[in-house]
C-alpha cells in the first residue's frame, strides 16, 4: 500500500492548516528543549547497520522490505524532519503515517542492537512532532480528545461509571450473595484500577476482578470518580502535557483514598503509563504509590495461598507476552508461574518471553482505526506464525493479560483463519478457582 494513498481524516485535516516555518519551529523545540541527551547520543550512534531490522515483525511481514525495518523507519521519519531545509505537507504526512501505525513502540529493535539504541524513543519524537503539529490519526486523537474532556477514553460518564460498578456487584452476587464492590473506601490496601473499555465492553472482567479480591480475602476498592480509568492514549498520541494530568489524577486519587498500592488490571500499556512514562513526565524517578500489574497480584495471591485452585483448566494453553509488561518489566517467569498454577499444559510460542513478537495492535496502532486495519494485520503474518505453530502442538487457547494484545490477536486469528480462542488470566482463574 502506498503510504502516501491513505485517507484518514485526522491527518487530511490537520494538513489544511499546515505550517511549513511553524513546524520547523516546534521541530526545533522538541529536539532543544524536550528530548533528552539520549537523542544525541542514538543519533550519534546508530551504524544503520540494519541488524535491528530482522527483530521487527513489520519487516518480516512485509518481504523483508527495508523502509519497514526500525532503522528504515527512522531514516524516512525523523531524519528528514530533522535535516531538511523546508518541511513539506507530504513529509509530515509520511511521518506521521510511520510513526502512528507502522511502528508498535514494542522495543524488540532495541533489545536486539548491539549499541543499545533505543529506535522507539526516537519514534516517539516522531509522534510528539507529529502532535504538535496537529496532524493526528483521527481515531486516536478522538480517543485523546475523550481524556481530555472526560478523564476515560471511553467517554464514560461518572453515573456510568457507578452503574457499571452497581450492576457488576448484583451479577456477582448470584454467586456469592454477600458480595459488595467496595467504591472510595478509605485506607483500603488496594485500590483496583481498570481501563476504559472495561465498563464499555468488558464488563465481565469488572466481576471477575470482585470475585478473586473476594476470596483472597483483600481490603480494596475502586474509585469512584475521576482517576479510575488507567489507560492513556495521550502518551502514544504525543500529548505529554495530557498525560501527566491523567496520571496526576490517577495518583491523586490514590492518595486521597490513603490505599497502601495500585493494583492494575490486565493492560500493557497503561502499566507503561502510570509505572514508567507518565510519572517520568510529572519529574518522579518512580510512581508516590507502589503500582504492580495484574500478573504479579496474581502471583501474589496463588503462591500465598489465598485462593485456591479447584480443578484446572484442562484445554491446552499458550501464552503471548505483552512487550509493556516483559520488555518492559520483565514479568514473564512470573506470568508463567500464574499459567502453571491453574492450567494442566502450557505450549510455549516460538520465540517467546523477552523475545515474543508483538501482537501488532499496541503502541497505539490499533487505535488509528479503519483506514489502517488492513496492513497492520498482513504486517503481522511472523505472529500469525507463531499461534499457528503453537495450534499444531496442540494449543487450544491463547493466554494474554493486556486488553489491546487481545484485539491484535483476535484480528489475526479471524484474518488467517486460525481457530483459537483468546482469554485473559483473570478469565482462567475465575473459571478454576474455588467459590
Amino acid at each position: 500500500m502506498d503510504i502516501m494513498h491513505v485517507e484518514d481524516p485526522g491527518i487530511e485535516e490537520g494538513l489544511k492548516h499546515f505550517d511549513s516555518q511553524k513546524t520547523k519551529k516546534i521541530i526545533q523545540r522538541v529536539i532543544k528543549t524536550e528530548a533528552s541527551p539520549r537523542f544525541k547520543a542514538y543519533m550519534a550512534t546508530c551504524m544503520r547497520c540494519g541488524l535491528c531490522s530482522e527483530s521487527c515483525h513489520h519487516y518480516l511481514s512485509m518481504d523483508k522490505n527495508p523502509s519497514w525495518s526500525p532503522a528504515g523507519k527512522v531514516k524516512e521519519s525523523l531524519v528528514p524532519l530533522l535535516f531538511a531545509r523546508k518541511i513539506t505537507p507530504e513529509m509530515i504526512k509520511r511521518s506521521a503515517i510511520i510513526a502512528y501505525t507502522r511502528c508498535n513502540l514494542c522495543k524488540r529493535c532495541t533489545l536486539y542492537c548491539p549499541l543499545g539504541v533505543d529506535l522507539t524513543y526516537l519514534i516517539a519524537l516522531v509522534r510528539r512532532i507529529c502532535f504538535l503539529s496537529g496532524v493526528v490519526p483521527k481515531y486516536i486523537q478522538d480517543t485523546a480528545n475523550s481524556h481530555s474532556a472526560t478523564f476515560n477514553q471511553m467517554w464514560i460518564k461518572d453515573d456510568e461509571w457507578l452503574d457499571s460498578l452497581y450492576w457488576q456487584e448484583e451479577e456477582a452476587r448470584e454467586e456469592l450473595p454477600d458480595l459488595s464492590i467496595p467504591i472510595d473506601v478509605e485506607g483500603a490496601e488496594v485500590m483496583y484500577s481498570v481501563i476504559g473499555p472495561e465498563p464499555k465492553f468488558r464488563a465481565q472482567l469488572i466481576y471477575q476482578a470482585a470475585m478473586i479480591l473476594e476470596k483472597a480475602g483483600i481490603s480494596w476498592t475502586f474509585p469512584g470518580s475521576r482517576g479510575w480509568d488507567n489507560s492513556d492514549m495521550c502518551m502514544y498520541v504525543g500529548d505529554y502535557e495530557m498525560m501527566g494530568r491523567l496520571k496526576k489524577a490517577h495518583f491523586d486519587t490514590a492518595i486521597r483514598l490513603k490505599v497502601n498500592r495500585i493494583v492494575m488490571g490486565e493492560c500493557g500499556h497503561a502499566f507503561r503509563s502510570v509505572y514508567d512514562t507518565g510519572n517520568r513526565h510529572l519529574g518522579w524517578k518512580m510512581p508516590p504509590i507502589p503500582v504492580i500489574h495484574a500478573v504479579e497480584f496474581y502471583n501474589e495471591i496463588l503462591s500465598a495461598g489465598k485462593i485456591t485452585i479447584a480443578e484446572k483448566f484442562a484445554r491446552p494453553v499458550t501464552f503471548h507476552d505483552p512487550c509493556n509488561i516483559i520488555r518492559g518489566r520483565g514479568l514473564h517467569e512470573m506470568a508463567r508461574q500464574v499459567v502453571n498454577q491453574c492450567c494442566d499444559t502450557l505450549i510455549e510460542m516460538t520465540p517467546n518471553r523477552q523475545h515474543n513478537y508483538c501482537c501488532g495492535a499496541g503502541g497505539g496502532v490499533i487505535n488509528c482505526g479503519p483506514p489502517y486495519k488492513n496492513i497492520r494485520v498482513e504486517s503481522n503474518s511472523a505472529k500469525a506464525k507463531q499461534l499457528f505453530d503453537a495450534k499444531a502442538k496442540g494449543a487450544e487457547v491463547v493466554i494474554t493479560p493486556c486488553h489491546n494484545c487481545h484485539g491484535g490477536l483476535e484480528d489475526i486469528i479471524h484474518h488467517y483463519g486460525i481457530e483459537m480462542e483468546i482469554k485473559f488470566l483473570s478469565d482462567i482463574i475465575y473459571e478454576t478457582m474455588e467459590i
